[in-house]
């Protein structure tokens, strides 16, 4: 067959070496084919008298498996949600426990199993190693071992949340599986999780050994009449038990509020599956399995935070018909904090830089901030040291000869950013593609300070930039296909996301993200007490509260904004709610954690804790009544929606993707929803529309929803299956 994806070889001692090779695909992943390839191979170990045990391993380079095929689960993922209600169901659990059933025949299929790993095993690939009877792994630190599906809304459902607590312990296994953490060869023999690590060419041959020395290890220890539970029993009799679940459950609260859906179901799974025997437990497990995968939550943060991702990360929005545009060496104009940590990934991802600064001093600086992070990192000394010699500082403006992309990352005034644009083209010309990392001024509007518009784009960062994942691209009026290009093979270089949008003020994530922050300043201008409007923002799922957010951006660079829109707009601005906080913050001289007040107080070597005075200082004392925790959360989350709305509406985003990945990776936006688009098509957007009326009606035009929201919800539609048609047509 053509489309094998496990190969079965016999050897002479009745070794059956079963290869995972799926076809079409540069890692392993569980594909239908698998599925059917190891049922045929279960079939033959059962039955064949010729073969005596079997290993199992990977034909790929690239590792042992990745996991479930999560682009092929679409018709998997949200099947409970329809009126069929318990058929439905009911077949989804079929569905979902055949892998189950599968990998429980195998370790109980009477003859040894030994898996050998040569590579990463993740998800469902860990979970066919767990269900082998021994278990070899490369000694390769770079080898990863782990159950990371809640990281995307799902959890183990091929028996991970069962094999890995019986192998490890209760406790430790909670905290791989909620978190979603990875483990390496050394600390997965040290859990018990594998039972030997060898050099890479010798881990088929050592599981092969294994087999041919244990003929009758044919029986998992949970099946063994005597078997324990690493750490003490899952049961009554043991009172650490209940302590592990009672701390689990208060820790996923913490972690994950009460949004998670996947952090629920494995504490249910775990608790109630630990009790009962193995075959049992499987079947448990599998029943919460489906309850996550029925509800749409899974479907939206698979989409984003797995699909949607890749296929930016893979080009999906780079011109068609543009060659390739490596590049070699950029020019980085400014070397503050955002400046110097684009320095920093550019010259990790092996590209040169110039870094200018108004003076050498600031350059050096600028470089000092590369330097010390990855003396924090504990970076090889020669692998640290060829990173240093790629950032090149200087004042100089002669010295960006050479480079064959600019970015520039001075402060965010028009004037500044227009002499710094013609000093460089100065030296350049204007064929090398210029790049602003501004985050809130019109692209088009800088555009004008470089005479070759067609080579001006926005290539905006979000701060630490070695930290956070998103590069938002903006084009401009003018902006060319070969600019476009250019800057996202670079972002492709340095291992970001991107997503393209078209220009405006704020672009698409400063605009948006800027409506939490307005939203929690006008709650606190109405005498809403800080500490509700902060607490409901996380709990929402937002990183942090508005007025904390605020505090780490500065207020200094809020109140700048501001003017500068202010003097931009002229007659046609209108001041936002909360506009008055921030200018009187501004008076105050609080700029938020970079002087140590902002919203917040910065005790040196304490916890920050909310300025005391802050409410007599910008509202008018509290209000009588404070809102409801459902009212504050139902502006900080519908000022984002509509603004995102307006966005998709105006032409500002093209697709509902760049949308949702803009908002997760930007400003963190609730990852539970899977994006602002997803969430508003599960509301549904006859609702969204409803609620934004209420809260326009309430508090004003700044909810108000754009004609085209209206016009889906009369129409039935939503954003994907909208986005799905213009595609197709």
């Amino acid at each position: 067959m053509t489309d094998t994806a496990i190969h079965q070889t016999l050897d002479a001692d009745g070794i059956l070496t079963l290869t995972i090779d799926v076809p079409g695909q540069s890692m392993n992943v569980i594909t239908a084919e698998v599925t059917r390839d190891l049922g045929l191979a279960i079939e033959r170990l059962k039955t064949d008298p010729a073969v005596k045990g079997a290993v199992l391993t990977s034909g790929k380079a690239s590792g042992f498996m990745a996991g479930a095929d999560l682009k092929g689960m679409g018709g998997m993922i949200g099947g409970g949600a329809s009126p069929e209600g318990k058929s439905k169901m009911a077949a989804l659990f079929d569905s979902v426990f055949t892998l189950n059933r599968l990998l429980r025949d195998l370790e109980t299929c009477g003859k040894p199993v030994a898996a050998a790993v040569n590579g990463l095993a993740l998800g469902g690939g860990l979970e066919f190693v767990l269900a082998c009877h021994y278990r070899v792994v490369a000694d390769n630190p770079k080898i990863t071992l782990g159950l990371p599906e809640v990281m995307v809304g799902l959890f183990p459902g091929a028996g991970g949340t069962q094999r890995l607590p019986r192998l490890m312990g209760i406790q430790p296994a909670l905290m791989y599986l909620l978190q979603g953490k990875n483990m390496s060869p050394q600390e997965a023999l040290g859990f018990g999780v594998v039972q030997a690590v060898v050099p890479a060419a010798e881990v088929v041959e050592t599981a092969k050994a294994w087999v041919r020395a244990n003929p009758t290890k044919s029986v998992q220890p949970w099946d063994e009449k005597n078997f324990r539970f690493p750490g003490g029993p899952a049961s009554g009799l043991n009172p650490g038990f209940a302590q592990i679940f009672v701390g689990g459950t208060a820790m996923t609260h913490v972690n994950a509020g009460d949004n998670m859906n996947a952090p629920r179901a494995i504490l249910s799974a775990v608790y109630e599956g630990t009790q009962v025997p193995m075959d049992t437990a499987i079947r448990i497990e599998s029943k919460y399995f489906a309850k996550v995968v029925a509800d749409p939550q899974a479907g939206n943060m698979i989409r984003s935070l797995f699909v949607s991702k890749q296929a930016a990360e893979k080009g999906a929005r780079r011109p068609a018909g543009v060659a390739p545009m490596p590049t070699s060496k950029i020019a980085m104009l400014g070397a503050g904090l955002m400046g110097a940590g684009v320095a920093m990934v550019t010259a990790q991802a092996g590209i040169d830089v110039v870094l200018l600064d108004r003076d050498l001093a600031a350059a050096e600086k600028g470089k000092q901030y590369t330097a010390d992070r990855l003396a924090k990192k504990r970076t090889d000394p020669a692998k640290a040291q060829a990173i240093l010699d790629r950032i090149h500082p200087t004042a100089d403006y002669a010295d960006l000869a050479g480079c064959d992309l600019v970015i520039e990352a001075v402060f965010e005034t028009r004037d500044i950013k227009a002499a710094v644009t013609k000093a460089t083209e100065a030296v350049l010309g204007p064929d090398v593609i210029f790049g602003s990392n501004t985050s809130t001024l019109p692209i088009t509007g800088l555009a004008e300070a470089w005479s070759k518009p067609a080579n001006f784009i926005g290539i905006h960062f979000f701060s630490p930039v070695e930290k956070m994942p998103l590069v938002e691209i903006i084009v401009g009026k003018h902006t060319g296909p070969e600019a476009i290009a250019k800057a996202l093979d670079y972002v492709a270089a340095i291992r970001k996301t991107p997503i393209v949008v078209n220009d405006s003020r704020g672009f698409y994530t400063s605009r948006c993200f800027g409506t939490y922050v307005q939203e929690g300043l006008a709650l606190l201008s109405e005498g809403t007490v800080p500490a509700l409007i902060e607490n409901i923002g996380k709990q929402m799922g937002m990183p942090v509260g508005p007025l904390a957010v605020n505090d780490e951006v500065g207020l200094d660079l809020s109140y700048k904004v501001g003017q500068q829109t202010k003097a931009d707009l002229g007659d046609a601005w209108v001041a936002q709610p909360g506009t008055e906080v921030i200018e009187t913050m501004h008076e105050l001289g609080r700029q938020g954690r970079k002087n140590a007040k902002g919203f917040y107080v910065y005790p040196e070597g304490g916890k920050k804790y909310l300025w005391p005075d802050l409410l007599k200082s910008v509202a008018q004392g509290t209000a009588e009544v404070q809102p409801t925790p459902e009212a504050v959360r139902e502006r900080l989350l519908y000022r984002q929606l509509v603004e995102c709305a307006r966005c998709y509406a105006e032409g500002v985003l093209e697709t509902p993707e760049d949308g949702d990945l803009g908002a997760i990776f930007g400003w963190g936006f609730a990852p539970f929803t899977g994006g602002p688009f997803s969430h508003m098509d599960t509301i549904g957007i006859d609702r969204v529309v409803a609620i934004l009326d209420g809260l326009a009606q309430r508090h004003g035009a700044r909810f108000m929803p754009p004609q085209l929201l209206r016009d889906m919800a009369a129409a039935g539609e939503t954003f994907y299956r909208r986005a799905a048609k213009a595609r197709a047509a």
